[in-house]
């Protein structure tokens, strides 16, 4: 039986280049079937305690955390606006914080990816989540960021060698992680 994989870039951004990015990671796996999310497709109001007394967690975050339930394996590419994650990212982490405590990635084995146009070898975010995340039940197996996007992805491929060949290194992790479940 096909491991199920779902990926997502973090951003609401119509051409975001991280929901690209993901995807193609994610096409790059053998042996799974994959489902891309968008976040677009889970509108959420912006998260308060007073919000969710009176109207309780919304059905857009409940469904979200059943993707990730459903899953395998989480590829997830993060997006970076003003050096933290993006507010739909965190509007949407914070509502499920709120549907099953602290456990949102359910142990779930991750690929953690990111990009920007920027030249940095690696953003904030990426920095940040690799410590956050395990404390909300991310299994991150692999991770790397690819700077300078526009420079180093065409025609949904990475072009430069030595990058190509860092991202093949944490894409064969996870692979071969996934495999073993």
């Amino acid at each position: 039986m096909k491991k199920k994989i779902i990926s997502f870039g973090a951003s609401n951004s119509k051409r975001s280049i991280n929901r690209q990015f993901a995807r193609f990671a994610a096409s790059q796996l053998s042996d799974v079937d994959v489902r891309n999310l968008d976040l677009n497709d889970f509108p959420l109001p912006l998260y308060s305690v007073d919000l969710e007394i009176s109207d309780g967690i919304p059905s857009a975050a409940i469904n979200f955390l059943e993707e990730v339930k459903a899953a395998d394996g989480i590829v997830v590419s993060l997006a970076e606006y003003n050096g933290l994650h993006t507010s739909a990212f965190k509007n949407l982490w914070d509502w499920l914080s709120r549907v099953d405590g602290q456990q949102i990635w359910q142990n779930k084995p991750m690929l953690l990816l990111g990009t920007s146009p920027s030249q940095r070898q690696e953003s904030n975010v990426m920095q940040v989540s690799k410590h956050l995340f395990p404390f909300f039940g991310a299994n991150i197996i692999g991770a790397f960021h690819l700077p300078s996007f526009n420079h180093y992805f065409k025609e949904n491929s990475i072009v430069n060698e030595e990058f190509k060949a860092r991202f093949n290194i944490e894409l064969n992790k996870f692979q071969a992680f996934i495999n073993q479940q």
